[in-house]
């Protein structure tokens, strides 16, 4: 708030806030799509920070937080067991960013940001921060995938090439086992390359 004083009297107040960038909605949109719930933590006014977070759909709002306090708020909204990522990019934001369960730093930023963040975006994007949780579920559904196919596998080929099936007659060479592997090793390179594009 900018105060304007005449004589010793107040004359007038302007209220100044940033220009929302339009890919900061965007951001936020395709963030609720993914049921993450998105908060904001800034030095700037109630007042400021609430019509921000009306326009651009934030959910909950920490407003006229100090410098120091960052990470103390960060640790408000972990209460109750919550997972939370924190963005930032400045020296203010580092001590929140370590303290964060995960950490994204904008390229652009200090370097203190980009050392205490786990994830370092590239472009100074919001929607950056959206792609970087998409690649990270579909790996952890990537690392699943592999654990299933590799213990089905396991259950049976390891059984089989211990002579399962000998007492019934049926002794299957190892050149058979091995070309089994490997034509599942080429059935999961083939979908993971489908699905990742390479």
């Amino acid at each position: 708030m900018l105060y304007v004083v005449a004589e010793g009297r107040l004359v007038g107040a302007f209220a100044v806030e940033d220009e929302i960038r339009p890919e900061s909605k965007k951001a936020v949109t395709e963030l609720h799509e993914l049921g993450i719930r998105v908060a904001m933590i800034t030095g700037d006014s109630k007042a400021v920070a609430d019509s921000v977070a009306r326009r651009i759909g934030i959910d909950e709002v920490a407003a006229e937080v100090l410098p120091a306090d960052k990470a103390s708020a960060v640790q408000r909204f972990q209460s109750g067991g919550k997972t939370v990522a924190m963005v930032g990019d400045g020296v203010n934001d580092a001590p929140a960013l370590a303290t964060a369960d995960v950490g994204i730093a904008i390229g652009a930023g200090t370097d203190v940001a980009i050392e205490s963040a786990g994830i370092v975006l590239v472009r100074s994007d919001p929607r950056d921060v959206v792609s970087a949780i998409k690649l990270s579920r579909a790996t952890y559904r990537k690392m699943i995938q592999n654990l299933v196919w590799a213990t089905a596998y396991n259950l049976v080929a390891i059984p089989v090439a211990g002579g399962l099936f000998v007492r019934w007659g049926l002794d299957l060479p190892m050149s058979v086992g091995a070309s089994r592997d490997e034509s599942v090793n080429y059935h999961c390179r083939r979908e993971r390359h489908s699905c990742f594009g390479g």
